[in-house]
């Protein structure tokens, strides 16, 4: 668990760095096409999702591996997020105060990592089960919803349009919306389920 924990962190703090990139490309590229958004994006997402990384000296991002996995047996602790003047204070801090048996108790260091991985995966599944009961509630108060025409539902139950569903998305629309407003809405819905970001 602490090793799945350590290496999601890891991938989470290079993702961080690319963020931070691609808020000061995003700043420079303010006359590029709008698709360039959405590829720098798209960098990031790819970056939490892959579970290696590329280290070269051209890298936006510092280190692949800023706390390593050695952490959890080892007596001391060092951090590496591959900028040398902040390397080099940290760990130098850490020499004076942290060492296992010396100045904090044996194994602290991987029960630390083991109380705040729990922690972690705790949060996850509270997570998904609020997730998971927000949509079944959300399916229940649309369950009534009238067929308008193809994949477009309308319900008394809806305040504002939205598109519900992953394989099968269909477009909810409140019961109180005139032709013209619909129209454009319309537009914008299927705008969402034509780039498939429903």
């Amino acid at each position: 668990m602490s090793e799945l924990f350590l290496k999601l962190l890891n991938m989470s703090i290079a993702a961080g760095w690319l963020v931070l990139a691609v808020i000061l490309l995003r700043a420079s590229l303010y006359r590029a096409p709008k698709a360039m958004r959405c590829v720098l994006w798209a960098m990031v997402g790819l970056r939490l999702v892959l579970p290696f990384g590329f280290e070269s000296a051209l890298s936006l991002i510092p280190s692949v591996e800023t706390i390593p996995p050695s952490v959890i047996g080892s007596d001391s602790f060092d951090v590496n997020t591959g900028i040398k003047a902040i390397d080099s204070r940290v760990n130098e801090y850490l020499d004076d105060r942290y060492y296992e048996g010396v100045t904090v108790p044996e194994g602290a260091g991987a029960d630390f990592i083991s109380i705040v991985s729990l922690l972690w995966l705790a949060g996850v599944v509270v997570l998904l089960a609020y997730t998971a009961i927000s949509y079944l509630k959300l399916r229940r108060r649309v369950f009534t919803a009238v067929l308008l025409k193809d994949n477009i539902r309308q319900s008394e139950n809806v305040s504002s349009p939205f598109i519900l569903g992953v394989f099968r998305p269909l477009i909810y629309l409140p019961f109180a919306m005139n032709e013209k407003d619909m129209a454009y809405v319309l537009a914008h819905e299927n705008a969402h389920l034509k780039r498939r970001d429903n």
